[in-house]
């Protein structure tokens, strides 16, 4: 299969939820995610409304993150914040796993957790954000399992907050254990074609990128012949 420039940006969210983001940057993201045609921009939950505003008028999906980044708000907290993101106009958000009660083996909480967001979201997409970094290979079972029952649309390696994120290694695993039964994310050291291009193979349905990598990718693609890159999927 080939994937042009704009098929390429159409697999790319681009986020601006570090704590010192602001206005200013997430103005600059959404510049480039309409020069670029990237499917989603994900913002920290208060920005939301602004957010909603600069992308008014496009098809580009709003998209913000619940129990972020640490996990570990109580169910409750993270229901709230789900129905109220809904409540905002967000079309995606992406949940952090309490990662702490899933290396505690209370896989059965972890299942509820998300199933509360889940829940609050409706239709709401919901993707559950692993931070891999901590977790060893049985714990990643578990957590995608737990995300599987729960219902939830996709498992994502990592918020970018934590030290590492999407290796070849760790997706090849995730998309090799998860199959068809839920979608993969990776976000977090994805920052050339080369890779992108992998990890598709491997399956993976969505891609978190900084802004600058993912100009970059996709310029990468429109430089080549033709315009596209070829990837084979599995």
């Amino acid at each position: 299969m080939r994937l042009t420039a704009r098929e390429v940006a159409q697999l790319i969210d681009v986020s601006a939820v570090q704590a010192p983001h602001g206005a200013a940057e997430i103005r600059d993201l959404v510049a480039g995610a309409k020069q670029h045609r990237f499917i989603a921009v994900h913002v920290l939950p208060c920005w939301v409304p602004l957010l909603r505003n600069l992308l008014a008028g496009t098809d580009i999906l709003i998209g913000a993150p619940v129990g972020f980044p640490g996990g570990a708000h109580r169910t409750e907290i993270k229901a709230a914040e789900a129905r109220l993101l809904v409540e905002d106009g967000v079309q995606e958000m992406d949940m952090m796993l309490n990662v702490g009660k899933l290396r505690s083996g209370e896989d059965r909480y972890c299942e509820d957790d998300i199933r509360a967001v889940v829940q609050a979201a409706g239709a709401v997409p919901v993707k559950v954000i692993l931070e891999v970094h901590y977790l060893d290979r049985d714990q990643l079972k578990r957590a995608c399992e737990a995300a599987i029952r729960a219902g939830a649309a996709f498992v994502k390696t990592a918020t970018g907050w934590a030290a590492g994120g999407a290796t070849l290694e760790v997706v090849e695993f995730l998309t090799s254990f998860c199959g068809s039964a839920i979608k993969v994310k990776a976000a977090g050291n994805i920052r050339s074609l080369d890779t992108l291009v992998a990890m598709r193979r491997m399956g993976v349905a969505r891609f978190g990128i900084n802004l600058h990598s993912a100009v970059d990718i996709v310029a990468s693609v429109a430089a080549l012949p033709g315009g596209a890159v070829e990837v084979e999927e599995r």
